[in-house]
């Protein structure tokens, strides 16, 4: 059973829709990692789970709760749903006592004394006991977010969505937030968070959603997203891909533009005088000296790096007769492009358009 379904939603502002079709289901226990480039409405998606955002069209049910039918009880619906704000959003008059205890006292009609034990209790599971009587503004940021999920849990949510809770925070803050995310996902509860942090995505995720073009794009399992992503800008994103692609027409070559425009992209890649080097020369044997000589085919050559591992891989596609580089070029060539290829891929896709595919590990 469900415990959050998600039907055909739609968020849509004046100039902007970042939400075209989102569908989905999260069940008890789930932990979600929403990623994906800026802009693409990570945020707006949360912000709608709760009706902080005003749908404009489709279907959220939470508990068999739908909030979005327009008589909906949110009050009540609400708290089923904690939230955490990449901000914090503590009340600075209050002290981190008074911050937790507030809404299960006013909106649970919790017991002042039964509030403050529970309180107390949570605070010491996240190492804040001992600043209870401490005010915002005499906290860390990784302080301050640790009460801010502790106030979220203190309502006993039946799932939490935590919207980039550590991009305020600097490295140290950081991994003392995820640690506190990790052991609420140990003691099972469920959560959706929109998160940059990739390996910590890869570690705590029992799915990942990435989100783009209004939908999710691509999801699965962390290990199918971050090691085997199906479609290209998931690819891309994971890998966080610079490319380029150079077109060299044998017909009408320029080959020194080519050169130029791969120096260029080089050095907007912040590639090192080593590696440019490297990828140039392989440029240059590779598609110059060996294909453009066996094809008046133009050839397009598309340049991958990524900044995750420093990797680069080159592809060309051109048409023409079977002809593998690696295999059937001269001599020097073929020695050359071995030496400095660490992994090669030669494909003759379809014998109707003579399509010839490469792609070569740098």
């Amino acid at each position: 059973m469900s415990l959050i379904k998600v039907e055909h939603l739609r968020k849509a502002f004046e100039k902007s829709v970042p939400l075209e079709d989102i569908n989905f289901e999260v069940h008890p226990g789930d932990v979600i990692c929403v990623i994906g480039p800026s802009g693409t409405g990570k945020s707006t998606l949360l912000r709608c789970l709760n009706r902080l955002e005003e749908p404009t069209s489709g279907t959220i049910t939470v508990d068999d709760i739908v909030l979005t039918d327009p008589k909906c009880d949110l009050y009540h619906a609400r708290r089923k749903v904690g939230m955490v704000f990449q901000s914090f959003n503590l009340f600075n008059n209050l002290n981190v006592i008074e911050n937790v205890i507030s809404a299960p006292m006013h909106l649970l009609k919790m017991p002042r004394e039964e509030a403050f034990k529970k309180g107390m209790d949570l605070l010491k599971q996240v190492g804040m006991d001992d600043r209870a009587d401490r005010f915002p503004d005499e906290l860390s940021g990784g302080q301050k977010q640790r009460v801010s999920i502790v106030r979220a849990i203190s309502m006993q949510p039946k799932v939490l969505l935590l919207d980039e809770p550590t991009s305020a925070l600097d490295p140290t803050m950081t991994d003392e937030v995820l640690s506190v995310i990790r052991k609420l996902a140990e003691q099972g509860m469920t959560m959706i968070i929109v998160t940059h942090e990739m390996r910590f995505a890869r570690d705590i995720a029992t799915r990942v959603f990435y989100l783009d073009e209004g939908i999710i794009y691509e999801e699965g399992t962390p290990e199918q997203i971050f090691e085997h992503p199906q479609k290209e800008k998931t690819r891309r994103f994971i890998k966080r891909l610079k490319t380029t692609e150079i077109v060299v027409d044998p017909k009408e070559p320029d080959y020194l533009s080519a050169l130029h425009n791969l120096e260029a992209f080089g050095r907007s890649a912040m590639l090192d005088e080593t590696t440019l080097r490297k990828v140039i020369l392989f440029f240059e044997e590779l598609v110059i000296n060996t294909i453009c000589k066996h094809t008046d085919a133009p050839v397009r050559c598309q340049i991958e790096y990524s900044d995750t591992d420093s990797s680069i891989v080159i592809k060309a596609r051109y048409d023409g007769e079977p002809f593998d580089p690696f295999k059937e070029g001269d001599p020097l060539s073929q020695m050359i492009l071995s030496r400095m290829a660490s992994e090669t891929a030669y494909r003759y896709e379809d014998e109707n358009k003579a399509i010839i595919k490469l792609e070569v590990s740098i």
